[in-house]
């Protein structure tokens, strides 16, 4: 079993930066992959960026390429998400993901991009 709690969302100008965590709980977090995923009002829940257990790989969506950067600190049981140059299509909950076999998810944070 893991718990995920997600920190870090707010109100930001368009163009400006957060930094989004995620505490797991649990021993195994260096077992899982972990992503991020987000969800607009009205739109469905969508990928951003996914994390190997190593850290080795990283993926993210075309929209958000070169602009996020997903990592994770296994002594900490935590993953981040930095985010640069935000747009207002950016506004959204961000929810983290853990994934093996089985999906876990945290309660979510907003983050809203004013234009």
């Amino acid at each position: 079993q893991v718990q995920l709690v997600e920190s870090g969302g707010g109100l930001v100008q368009a163009g400006g930066s957060l930094r989004l965590s995620c505490a797991a709980s649990g021993r195994t977090f260096s077992s899982y992959a972990m992503g991020w995923f987000r969800q607009a009002p009205g739109k469905e829940r969508e990928f951003v960026a996914a994390i190997s257990w190593s850290g080795g790989s990283t993926y993210y969506a075309d929209s958000v390429k070169g602009r996020f950067t997903i990592s994770r600190d296994n002594a900490k049981n935590t993953v981040y998400l930095q985010m640069n140059s935000l747009k207002p299509e950016d506004t959204a909950v961000y929810y983290c993901n853990a994934h093996l076999g089985i999906d876990y998810w945290g309660q979510g944070t907003q983050v809203t991009v004013s234009s």
